[in-house]
């Protein structure tokens, strides 16, 4: 099997994000090209502190891509730690994310491609907590898979665009391994601690970006914890190799799309995620068969 490595890092600032004061942002993608990207849009590291008071956020549209969001740090109510959620925009949904009580939570955000040809899909929100998520524990490590698959274990989360999503904990001096897609383009965002792969060490706050293969079959990577104990999250993606535009909350085929985009959602042509039919609101359970699921 072909070793996978490190060809760049990257280290982003931090930002006063949107929500107001208490609000840190970290654009983790920006600088990078859309090469190595393909097929994420765009990943927020999004610290929050919030005093409460005044309304912050709202009900806003999302179409024509899919948010993954993983809670890194809860409130034990609506924002669960651990848990996952990939939302499928498709061909159009609002969600409100409203704050006006004191919270404190850590969540990291993406947004993902669809194929040219799933674009348009009927919107789909998938959850999944913690205690649900397929996962391996030992003294020295501990991997959670969200999507895709890892060291055996399978995510049963169902994917338009092929996505591994591992969440690897590991104690000083742990070493772990890691199959991907050779053809997959991936990175690890490393939040505490350092991780080497290779000759290359990855520290806390910075990106490690793997090298591009356009070849078939498995590669592997191997993590190496240092003296420290380090948490990072690994993302790899099938890439999409098809152009795209964005504007704000939307992604399309031509700027004409994105003009359709808006005007549908001026004239309140977008589902609510509250109001989806039950068939499309996939919440999953530890009886669930834990098989990756890809839909072609």
């Amino acid at each position: 099997m072909k070793r996978r490595s490190i060809v760049k890092i990257t280290q982003n600032p931090w930002n006063n994000g949107f929500l107001g004061p208490g609000h840190q942002a970290k654009a983790v993608l920006d600088g990078v090209s859309r090469e190595y990207r393909d097929p994420f849009i765009l990943f927020m590291d999004d610290r929050l502190d919030l005093p409460g008071g005044d309304p912050v956020g709202g009900p806003h549209p999302h179409a024509g891509f899919e948010t993954l969001t993983l809670v890194l740090e809860g409130n034990g109510k609506d924002w669960q730690t651990g848990s996952f959620e990939i939302m499928t925009a498709g061909k159009g949904i609002v969600h409100t994310e409203e704050i006006e009580t004191p919270e404190t939570l850590h969540i990291l955000q993406v947004w993902l491609a669809l194929p040219p040809e799933k674009r348009y899909e009927e919107p789909r929100l998938q959850r999944i907590l913690l205690e649900d998520v397929p996962k391996i524990k030992t003294e020295k490590s501990e991997i959670r898979v969200y999507s895709g698959y890892s060291n055996g274990l399978h995510s049963p989360i169902q994917n338009h665009t092929p996505l591994t999503l591992v969440d690897f904990y590991l104690q000083p001096g742990a070493t772990v391994y890691q199959a991907l897609p050779a053809h997959y383009n991936g990175f690890i965002y490393v939040l505490d601690g350092a991780v080497k792969v290779g000759d290359q060490l990855i520290s806390d706050g910075q990106t490690g970006w793997f090298e591009k293969w356009q070849e078939e079959g498995e590669s592997e990577v191997t993590f190496e914890a240092t003296e420290s104990a380090t948490h990072f999250v690994l993302y790899a993606g099938k890439p999409h190799h098809a152009p795209f535009v964005q504007h704000g909350p939307f992604v399309a085929d031509s700027m004409d799309d994105i003009s359709q985009m808006y005007r549908k959602f001026r004239l309140g042509l977008y589902p609510h995620v509250n109001d989806l039919p039950s068939d499309r609101v996939i919440e999953y359970h530890p009886h669930d068969k834990a098989e990756g699921a890809v839909i072609l």
